[in-house]
């Protein structure tokens, strides 16, 4: 089976399976959408959703959060992890959100990746489900899952983004990067189905035995 055709295998299962992708980060706006990822990281979306209520009661916006202190606001995302970094971030961003960008949270790529905290993977979230912009974000679960899937080589995340976005319509990149997710969380955990267990795996590569060794990105 070529990489093409265990590709429209994937998306009918995932489409079937999720015909609906509600964004897992509770949020208001782009501006709470953009807080909300940059505190995913290294955490869970429940962790962040238990936690950015009360940071938004204070802060739901960067005028109210560059008032705010780094002890404060690293009290409230403490549970996160990386708090020190995390808090420091968000205070820098939020100042430079007004400063630059007249409070409003920039809609593309370049000026997006230039505030704190925020990477090539966090400004793929915030365009594609805070603008509606086709991106394809890649972080290590998706990764695991595309290398699972015989969908890229597993040299680094950035290539996983590049094998993906070729493969995949540009129109179905957006819902497909949180497909990926659901089904990565519901049936292709990293230490539950090694890669032989999940319709997916078992449809795209039905004569393989042993547990998947992944490549590390």
């Amino acid at each position: 089976m070529i990489k093409s055709e265990r590709a429209l295998i994937i998306k009918k299962i995932l489409d079937d399976t999720y015909p609906r992708t509600p964004v897992p980060l509770d949020h208001k706006d782009t501006y709470t959408l953009l807080i909300a990822v940059l505190l995913s990281a290294q955490c869970t979306d429940e962790r962040v959703n238990q936690i950015t209520p009360a940071l938004f009661k204070l802060a739901p916006n960067p005028k109210k959060m560059s008032q705010m202190s780094v002890e404060k606001i690293y009290e409230i995302i403490k549970p996160c992890g990386l708090g020190p970094q995390k808090s420091k971030a968000i205070l820098k961003l939020s100042k430079m959100l007004i400063k630059k960008y007249k409070g409003k949270v920039p809609n593309n790529f370049s000026d997006l990746e230039k505030l704190p905290g925020v990477g090539h993977k966090t400004a793929s979230v915030v365009m594609s489900q805070g603008f509606g912009v086709p991106a394809f974000a890649v972080d290590t679960h998706i990764h695991r899952l595309a290398q699972r899937w015989g969908l890229t080589n597993g040299k680094s995340v950035k290539k996983t983004e590049e094998d993906l976005k070729k493969i995949f319509p540009k129109e179905s990149w957006n819902k497909l990067h949180l497909q990926i997710i659901f089904w990565g969380r519901e049936y292709c955990m990293a230490r539950a189905c090694h890669g032989i267990e999940c319709k997916i795996c078992k449809s795209c590569y039905p004569k393989r035995k042993r547990p998947f060794v992944h490549k590390r990105p």
